[in-house]
């Protein structure tokens, strides 16, 4: 999903909520006004302050309503009348959860034509609200070029036919078709994923050897582009994909890893909200850090290394453990390891390197590594969103230039100032196994996951445990 997607997608949740609001305004409005309090006289107190903090507190009631009824999943275009069928739905569940409270509480709310009023309201606002969300969305794809995706066909058949059509007779679904290949070789998509970029590729052809599909999809996980075909009609039964239509053609999606939608939209919550406590918390503590690795050694306090996140460079922050100009000593020109550190290296074969007693290291840089505070200054990297609380190992470019096609799966998300290798006796791991752990946790992604591996890391730095290095 890409950001401007996602964007548009989490801006429904407040909308609906004002929206709901919204309705509970008209429905006190109407039946206060002049005319119908001419017609039905008011006999009941209720004033419009008590009634605003009644609908803002039941309001969320409607917000879960609407997630439960998949409302908020991204799955694609949805046909207009089966998302009004679902609000519809949703309100009606809202409301009915009101009544059986209500009941419970053997109640009776003051007046029963608010409530009437408000179930109609509540559901021509949210149609309302969306229409006009998706509206906006459609028309800043198309004429501010915001958000719409960059889009590869490949194939020579009806189906390429028809999303093309689709998609120039309806510009609010945010495609722009870049290119239509009957054929393909990964060094074309190479040229064009350079300029002017590509978001997604549908395969349209479903006679396409296995082989090289494995190879289109291995380019579209490694470049972090949607990857979706047309399938056949076995396929389409018996896929476990996600699914969506544009017009009659059925589509299926490979999804690079559950952190796609909603999941990346919480993660990234609680990596700000983290990263957040943890500077302000933390504070005191860099100043004391500063000064003990200043009196310790020459250098800075922190080291500015050079990292890869998702395809693209950063810069990480660090204390500072070894001395100085550390990274410098250790390659030549060419980004390769010289000969001295080579015969050295404990990590055997893979692109890693590793050097338990590495000389490089300073005496206090043995403790805050033991104990992994070092890396405290990395939660800068994700309050930025370079990095994330959890995730693969940060990597250098110099190794990443070495990894085979099925490493570089551990380059589609973010990494994390912990993760499943890091936890795992990651120094004493072999490169592969490490590569497992990395892809596993990509696969199988999850937020109770994420909170067991953060506290595990907090065992392993009270332990002081250096394997987990």
């Amino acid at each position: 999903m890409k950001k401007s997607e996602l964007f548009f997608n989490v801006l429904l949740v407040p909308i609906d909520f004002l929206m709901i609001f919204l309705a509970g305004i008209l429905a006190y409005s109407l039946r206060f006004s002049t005319e119908l309090s001419f017609l039905r006289p008011i006999v009941f107190d209720l004033p419009l302050s008590n009634f605003m903090e009644i609908v803002f507190a039941v309001s969320p009631i409607f917000i879960i309503s609407f997630a439960l009824l998949g409302l908020y999943s991204n799955n694609g275009v949805r046909k207009p009348w089966k998302e009004i069928f679902h609000i519809i739905v949703a309100v009606s569940s809202g409301f009915m959860f009101l009544i059986f409270i209500t009941f419970m509480q053997r109640e009776m709310f003051s007046s029963r034509f608010i409530f009437f009023a408000g179930w109609i309201f509540a559901i021509l606002t949210v149609v309302f609200g969306r229409i006009i969300l998706r509206f906006i969305q459609g028309w800043a794809a198309s004429k501010l070029k915001f958000g719409f995706h960059r889009l590869v066909l490949l194939g020579d058949n009806s189906a390429v036919k028809t999303i093309q059509n689709e998609i120039k007779n309806k510009p609010v679904l945010g495609y722009r078709i870049i290119r239509k290949l009957r054929d393909f070789r990964i060094e074309d998509l190479e040229k064009i994923y350079k300029d002017p970029g590509i978001d997604e590729i549908i395969l349209c052809s479903s006679n396409m050897p296995k082989e090289r599909i494995q190879e289109l999809l291995d380019f579209c996980q490694e470049k972090n582009i949607d990857f979706k075909f047309v399938p056949d009609m076995f396929q389409a039964q018996a896929a476990l994909f996600e699914m969506q239509t544009i017009s009659d053609i059925t589509l299926i999606e490979v999804k690079r890893t559950p952190l796609d939608g909603w999941g990346n939209v919480m993660k990234r919550g609680i990596d700000i909200f983290g990263s957040l406590i943890g500077i302000i918390l933390f504070s005191p503590f860099y100043i004391l850090m500063a000064l003990i690795i200043k009196f310790d050694s020459a250098g800075p306090v922190y080291v500015r290394l050079e990292r890869i996140s998702r395809g693209k460079k950063f810069i990480l922050f660090k204390f500072r453990s070894m001395i100085d100009n550390a990274h410098e000593m250790k390659y030549d020109q060419n980004g390769d390891l010289k000969p001295e550190f080579a015969k050295l290296n404990e990590r055997g074969a893979g692109p890693l390197f590793k050097m338990k007693n590495d000389p490089r290291i300073t005496r206090v840089g043995k403790f805050i590594r033991k104990t992994r505070l070092d890396e405290f200054p990395q939660l800068f990297n994700v309050l930025k969103g370079e990095m994330s609380l959890v995730g693969p190992r940060p990597h250098e470019p110099e190794e990443i230039a070495k990894y085979k096609k099925c490493h570089r799966k551990s380059l589609t998300i973010k990494p994390g100032m912990t993760g499943m290798a890091q936890i795992s006796g990651s120094s004493d791991l072999d490169f592969e196994k490490e590569a497992k752990l990395d892809i596993y946790y990509i696969e199988n992604w999850s937020l109770f996951l994420d909170f067991i591996l953060l506290f595990k890391t907090l065992v392993v730095m009270i332990k002081g445990d250096e394997t987990a290095c």
